[in-house]
């Protein structure tokens, strides 16, 4: 939020052709702030002017609340948004709210802004939670092609890597979870 730092110098390398903005807790106090100025939508897209000719992509995380200006910042400055879930009610809910406010972003201010896809996490089609599928499909009869093939299944591995403050490839290089972003990661790529 320093007026005078620039995207460039915040940024950390944390592999090859890998840079990370990490959040800190001043992130909160930050958001409230960015709320009240009216070029809030504006953040990222001013932040990443000229970007574009030293990346070939940026993921932006943000929280899925539609009251975030955060996430509407994030989703203004972006060409794709891609929305994980859990298969249960809360989760299709915030899907439902989170479709709402891109289709409000567009039409305000990003007509360029596409849904490449909702993808499910902590499940398995070979899991047995009849509950789970129930929702899977609920979100498939919903959201139709959105829905993506690949899924992450329950895996320890993520948040021991979280803790670690380490890559999957770092902390457990032949997990599920690994296989499973990798895969997430091609699939997100074929729909470019």
């Amino acid at each position: 939020m320093d007026s005078k730092a620039q995207l460039l110098d915040v940024m950390q390398q944390v592999g090859e052709k890998l840079w990370l903005v990490a959040a800190t807790e001043e992130l909160v106090v930050a958001e409230k702030v960015l709320g009240a100025d009216l070029a809030y939508p504006l953040f990222f897209k001013k932040a990443f002017k000229g970007l574009n000719k030293l990346v070939d992509y940026v993921l932006i995380d943000t929280p899925p609340a539609p009251s975030s200006p955060l996430t509407v910042a994030a989703l203004t400055a972006s060409t794709k948004v891609f929305v994980p879930t859990s298969p249960e009610v809360f989760s299709f809910d915030g899907v439902t709210s989170l479709l709402e406010l891109v289709a409000k972003v567009q039409d305000s201010y990003n007509p360029e802004l596409e849904v490449g896809g909702v993808f499910l996490t902590k499940y398995s089609p070979t899991y047995r939670r009849g509950l789970h599928h129930a929702f899977v499909k609920k979100m498939r009869e919903r959201f139709g092609s959105l829905v993506m093939t690949t899924t992450i299944r329950e895996n320890v591995a993520i948040p021991e890597a979280q803790v670690q403050r380490q890559s999957l490839q770092q902390t457990a290089a032949g997990s599920n979870a690994l296989i499973d972003y990798t895969a997430l990661t091609k699939e997100i790529l074929s729909r470019q």
